[in-house]
């Protein structure tokens, strides 16, 4: 991932088809080197990981890192293990030479659609910041889609949380992630403002519910003001939860 628009502020078709291949993030790092955060920053996600993410000494992966600061904050909460993992060799680099001197952060080249470097059940949770969405955005979007999602699966242990912030609303990402038998919860959080402040009073930690369909009980639609979360709770007995 990357500074610059959202993929949901769209950009030029070729742009965003282009979300998906290294060089593309390659080009952008090298023009722009400067620390950003898709969507969120932490300290605003800050109550729900440590909700779904409560003990600290468990291995969590970061997947579409880019140059975010959101495992280095991570980090000086405690979590003392992060992985971050990107497509991008530009990034990965800088962000290895950044953090040479933290123990708690470990940086590398990696395609999240193919993260065999990891063994089966390695990891307690995977946070995902926008990686998802970009890859929707681009060439042969639902399979690409469909490979993190199996890779993510594999690599968490069972229990384990995929928590993905996304602008996509429930009628879109839900289909998405229903062809995997996860738990799901969603919660919504207001867009950052000006001054990192959020416009949404509703309780972050409090989930929309769900219906037996896995739709929402609530109306949360389409709305330009949030992005929405989706807790992905890892569920081996086979039956799909929402």
């Amino acid at each position: 991932m990357t500074a610059g628009k959202s993929p949901a502020a769209g950009g030029s078709t070729t742009t965003t088809q282009a979300y998906g291949e290294a060089w593309y993030w390659d080009n952008r790092y090298s023009q722009d080197p400067s620390t950003f955060d898709w969507y969120q920053k932490y300290p605003s996600l800050a109550p729900l990981i440590r909700l779904y993410v409560p003990t600290h000494h468990h291995p969590i992966l970061v997947v579409g890192c880019g140059n975010s600061g959101l495992s280095e904050e991570m980090a000086d909460d405690g979590y003392n293990e992060v992985i971050n993992v990107d497509i991008s060799r530009v990034v990965i680099e800088a962000m290895q030479t950044k953090y040479s001197d933290n123990p708690m952060m470990k940086y590398m080249v990696m395609d999240v659609r193919d993260m065999s470097a990891f063994d089966t059940r390695s990891f307690a949770a995977v946070i995902d910041k926008g990686t998802l969405d970009s890859l929707l955005c681009g060439h042969n979007a639902q399979q690409n889609a469909a490979k993190v999602l199996v890779e993510v699966w594999r690599v968490l242990k069972d229990k384990g949380v995929y928590i993905l912030i996304t602008y996509g609303s429930p009628v879109y990402r839900l289909p998405v992630l229903k062809d995997l038998s996860w738990t799901i919860k969603l919660h919504v959080i207001g867009k950052l403002q000006s001054g990192n402040t959020s416009n949404l009073t509703r309780d972050l930690t409090t989930p929309i519910p769900l219906d037996a369909n896995g739709g929402s009980t609530e109306s949360v639609g389409m709305n330009a003001d949030v992005h929405y979360i989706y807790v992905c709770i890892k569920d081996e007995s086979g039956k799909n939860k929402a």
